[in-house]
């Protein structure tokens, strides 16, 4: 065999290689999420099947579900053991406005500590695949008497929680209101936009862009988006479903599921070319369930 000919073969076979190496990256490219908030773990103690095939049928791959100490670990298990069977990722959700008081991060604690004996013990099928924080620091009393003191407590709560998680191995995410980019910190974690810091410590965020045009959210997510990106983490953009008294364009309830899809279709259209965006998600089961079509 000629010179040429070996040489042009082992570049036949070299792009051969690099081509196969690509399509394996292509296909391991994480899948974009439709996430969802499941904030009454009673529903699948009740009907676990009407349960799942609510959350199947509207192609949700990631569900954020409450953990309540009084449902067994059992029935968490045979849950999160169907739900991802069916590709469904189930992360632990918690967290109240009183976590950032003085003694709140005890309940966190016994949040996590619930967590960590779980995990300790759930068939591998069964185990949660990451944390979802919930805090609302903003609905505490002490965000309007001392918002400095406030944040720093909110922040030491998700570095706490990052530390439990990490031990367990698993993602660390927090739901986070779009405004944030427009609250400073400046105390022993630095200075900054609080926005910017949490997307930075935790592994993603769920912004909550409760608005119901797809300009508006796209809008008040830009930012966010922009720090994500820089900081090679990930967004999802979360919308609302609930009938509120905050004002109409906060919810998709009176516009109904068909134009909340496609408005949810602009997003996506939009920030596609954006590593950091990384689906949407629906806020919640229960007021979805009632959603007019």
């Amino acid at each position: 065999m000629g010179k040429k000919v070996v040489i042009m073969f082992v570049v036949f076979f070299s792009l051969m290689a690099f081509s196969a190496q690509g399509q394996a990256q292509a296909s391991e490219a994480p899948e974009q999420a439709l996430a969802t908030w499941l904030w009454n773990p009673w529903m699948f103690v009740q009907d676990e099947a009407g349960t799942l095939a609510f959350i199947e049928s509207k192609q949700v791959n990631k569900v954020y579900v409450q953990v309540d100490p009084d449902i067994s670990k059992a029935a968490y298990g045979s849950f999160i053991a169907k739900a991802q069977a069916k590709g469904i990722a189930v992360y632990a959700l918690d967290g109240a406005p009183s976590w950032v008081a003085p003694k709140g991060y005890i309940n966190q604690d016994r949040f996590l500590a619930w967590v960590t004996d779980y995990q300790a013990t759930a068939a591998q099928n069964a185990k949660f695949g990451g944390v979802h924080l919930d805090v609302e620091p903003y609905l505490y009393s002490g965000w309007t008497s001392n918002q400095a003191a406030t944040i720093k407590s909110f922040q030491t709560l998700i570095k706490r929680a990052g530390t439990s998680t990490a031990k367990l191995g698993i993602p660390l995410e927090a739901d986070m209101p779009f405004w944030f980019d427009e609250i400073k910190y400046k105390n022993t974690f630095g200075r900054g936009l609080l926005a910017e810091w949490i997307i930075g410590n935790t592994a993603g965020v769920t912004i909550m862009a409760y608005r119901d045009s797809a300009p508006m959210i796209i809008d008040i997510v830009k930012n966010e988006m922009a720090m994500a990106q820089r900081l090679g983490k990930s967004v999802v953009v979360g919308v609302e479903t609930g009938v509120t008294d905050e004002g109409s364009i906060i919810t998709f309830a009176e516009e109904g599921e068909a134009f909340m899809n496609q408005e949810l279709a602009k997003v996506t259209a939009h920030y596609a070319g954006n590593s950091a965006y990384n689906g949407n998600a629906v806020h919640h089961v229960g007021s979805w369930l009632t959603l007019r079509p």
